[in-house]
């Protein structure tokens, strides 16, 4: 019963509700469902990427985290865009023995940034810039910084997704003008596959889920100031992911999905 769904609008069991449609109390239900691991009211995300060229680009990345080129720097490349500055509508609590501490759970908005960053998989440091938006111009901009920032010398490979700002014509002809930048693209709906994202993660957990900044320039001066502390002490980049196992695996994430539809 619990594998097929409950009746009605209600999109998953409740203890209760199997109870009551089982003739049977709701610690028998939970007690079934602990020794067969079933947890209805959990659920987990997925997305498989649908790129032809899924295992090309795959194994062209992690190549390049793996056995990076010869006198070249390998660059993940992202933006974390519509970073609020969110400024509560009361002070909180701090915390004390006993205590959480409090935040208010509505807040004010006081606009927002764009953050793009390239982190050096080499020795994790990470080129970051803050912008008001995230169009070709701006990608472009960044991408001026970053090659200012490399040393001259060094063939530069960039890693990034399939965002449209990224191959736009003026792009592409900067890509010309630049020649010893190479853009290599991670597949369609595989961002997990971008190292920054990792870095984008450290950023939201650490410093913006709980902050307070009361002003867009406050929040820019924050991601500046963790930027700068993460480039004091940074770590390189480890892939340890066998790629192999990563093919195989949605190859039959595919499977399952053709055998359901």
């Amino acid at each position: 019963m619990t594998l097929k769904d409950p009746p009605g609008e209600t999109r998953h069991w409740t203890a209760n509700m199997m109870a009551q449609a089982a003739g049977i109390s709701a610690s028998a239900v939970r007690r079934i469902w602990k020794a067969h691991g079933l947890q209805p009211h959990r659920w987990r995300a997925f997305k498989l990427s649908r790129d032809p060229d899924f295992v090309a680009k795959l194994r062209d990345v992690v190549g390049l985290y793996l056995d990076p080129p010869a006198h070249a720097i390998v660059l993940s490349v992202d933006e974390k865009s519509q970073i609020q500055a969110l400024d509560r509508t009361q002070p909180g609590l701090p915390m004390k023995k006993g205590r959480l501490g409090t935040m208010t759970h509505d807040y004010k908005r006081h606009g927002t940034t764009t953050l793009f960053a390239a982190l050096n998989v080499l020795d994790g440091s990470v080129i970051g810039r803050n912008m008001a938006r995230h169009r070709h111009q701006e990608f472009i901009r960044f991408l001026n910084a970053v090659n200012a920032e490399v040393p001259a010398d060094k063939a530069v490979h960039v890693i990034l997704d399939n965002y449209a700002a990224h191959k736009h014509p003026k792009v592409r002809a900067w890509l010309d003008r630049h020649p010893r930048f190479t853009f290599h693209f991670t597949p369609t709906s595989a961002s997990w596959l971008n190292a920054v994202e990792g870095f984008f993660a450290k950023l939201f957990k650490r410093r913006l889920q709980r902050g307070v900044f009361h002003s867009l320039v406050d929040l820019q001066a924050a991601i500046n100031r963790f930027l700068a502390e993460h480039n004091m002490q940074p770590k390189p980049f480890v892939w340890t992911a066998d790629p192999d196992r990563i093919i195989a695996a949605v190859r039959r994430g595919h499977q399952a999905l053709d055998s359901v539809h």
